[in-house]
């Protein structure tokens, strides 16, 4: 019976400190994140900073945390939050029907949209020139689940978004769908790139955490909604995206 109790007690431990800020025994909150999508979220001097990063960083103040932040692969992040390896997923990740299948989300926090980027001088002017085309996208992203819908085009998925984008410097690829934001800070960072005026797709960004885990959500919309109301939120994102 000893033993056993002091397994049961290790094991509630251990639990404690995986589950995060999620649960109220804990003071971590641990953010699963995929750190390569400027300005949202990406490395700076070794540390990953950005949009996403600012905004978990209030939210876990708010909820008397300290904020953790696990960088992984952009489609690896709903099954972090669905098993309880994350509290919450931040990574400029757009509500859609088959994600609400798997987690729940926060209220809206970012507007964005989808962009094409071709090189410079190409042929694909417009969206109706993708057709037939070969398309880059980054693995599980909008992009990705939205360029299946063009005619008799052949999608190329990438496990990063530069990794799309450099696909489309070597002529693999004629063009690559991707987040707008991006999209204009790689483009201003990398000559002979250029964007289409119009928009592949509009889309929302919102936070997501296990499914039925109303508790943490409410705290995050919360913080959220405080954000928008003080003009934090504007403030933050006005940081990154005006800056040069």
């Amino acid at each position: 019976m000893r033993k056993t109790g002091i397994l049961f007690a290790l094991f509630s431990v251990m639990c404690t400190a995986f589950i995060g800020c999620g649960n109220d025994e804990a003071d971590v909150l641990v953010m699963a994140t995929n750190a390569e999508f400027p300005p949202y979220e990406f490395y700076s001097d070794e540390e990953i900073v950005g949009i996403d990063v600012d905004i978990a960083r209030i939210i876990a103040e708010d909820m008397g945390c300290e904020l953790v932040i696990e960088d992984m692969a952009f489609d690896s992040i709903i099954d972090a939050v669905e098993s309880g390896k994350a509290d919450i997923g931040m990574a400029g990740i757009t509500v859609s029907e088959d994600r609400l299948k798997e987690v729940d989300f926060s209220d809206i926090y970012a507007e964005a949209s989808q962009a094409v980027i071709v090189k410079e001088g190409s042929d694909v002017t417009s969206l109706a020139d993708l057709v037939g085309k070969r398309v880059g996208v980054q693995l599980g992203t909008t992009g990705d689940d939205f360029s299946e819908n063009i005619e008799d085009a052949s999608v190329e998925r990438y496990n990063r978004g530069y990794e799309a984008i450099q696909a489309l410097d070597q002529g693999k690829v004629d063009a690559v769908v991707i987040d707008r934001e991006f999209a204009e800070v790689y483009v201003s960072q990398n000559g002979g790139l250029a964007i289409l005026d119009e928009s592949f797709t509009d889309e929302e960004y919102a936070i997501c955490v296990a499914k039925g885990n109303t508790k943490l959500l409410e705290k995050v919309n919360a913080s959220v909604q405080n954000l928008k109301d003080s003009g934090k939120l504007r403030e933050i994102v006005d940081k990154y995206i005006n800056a040069e």
